[in-house]
């Protein structure tokens, strides 16, 4: 089951994160600030809340005590998925814009969005209650923040003025390897020290929200891929209107 669960969680982060730098070309090339906040806001959903914050839950079945239960706090729950779409945002805000590419920019976007992948895996985490306590090895807490940032890096340089889907799948490919690869090294890290003499924690069984996580995913899906599909080429953009003709002089 675990393997099964790595290659589902995989594909569900590439789908999101594929769909959202989908978006994010859009929104460089927006002919209106509106319109390209509604295409950021669009890609942050689609990266934030699939391919981080459903990618997160789908491999977390993976995750169990032998034998006692597990628990998620609802609310630090929603907290984190509300983390992760706007830290995406922000990161977005950043790179996404109409002006020429920059370094800079680049180098702070993957940073923010890189950051946003470790923000959400670890408030989920917070959310997270087994019988006893969970704590982390620092070393691989570092080495998943590394892996988040730099991938998330790449993969928003593959999309610098790339209109063809090949390109916009490969980013996909390599951000879904950053979430899955984060979540995965953020794991490792974890050291559960059961205490059989603990409470049993209270909360949520995973599998009591993942319907409704599942038919909301769906419609975040739903709508960017809407409007990636009705939105113009790049060859049916409407160029900009070439300066009109001087008037012939009458001699």
């Amino acid at each position: 089951m675990g393997q099964w669960l790595l290659v589902l969680a995989y594909l569900t982060s590439v789908v999101g994160c594929a769909l959202g730098l989908a978006c994010t070309l859009q929104a460089r090339n927006a002919a209106t600030e509106g319109r390209r906040l509604r295409w950021l806001a669009l890609a942050a959903v689609s990266i934030g809340g699939v391919g981080i914050w459903v990618m997160h839950f789908i491999a977390m079945l993976g995750f169990a005590t032998p034998g006692l239960p597990v628990r998620y706090d609802i609310w630090r729950t929603v907290l984190s998925a509300v983390l992760a779409i706007g830290a995406v945002f922000g990161g977005l805000l950043v790179f996404g814009v109409r002006a020429g590419f920059a370094w800079w920019r680049l180098l702070v976007a993957g940073l923010i969005t890189g950051l946003a992948v470790n923000l959400m895996h670890y408030t989920g985490m917070w959310a997270l209650r087994v019988k006893g306590t969970i704590s982390y090895q620092p070393g691989l807490v570092v080495l998943s923040i590394v892996i988040a940032v730099v991938a998330a890096t790449a993969a928003l340089w593959f999309t610098v003025g790339l209109d063809r889907l090949l390109p916009r799948l490969g980013a996909g490919l390599v951000m879904g390897a950053a979430v899955t690869g984060m979540h995965y090294t953020g794991m490792a890290a974890v050291r559960v020290h059961l205490d059989l003499s603990a409470p049993d924690p209270s909360g949520t069984e995973v599998f009591s929200f993942l319907f409704p996580v599942f038919i909301l995913a769906a419609i975040a899906m739903a709508v960017p891929i809407c409007a990636v599909l009705m939105a113009p080429g790049p060859e049916d953009r409407t160029p900009e209107a070439a300066p009109a003709p001087e008037p012939a002089q009458v001699p």
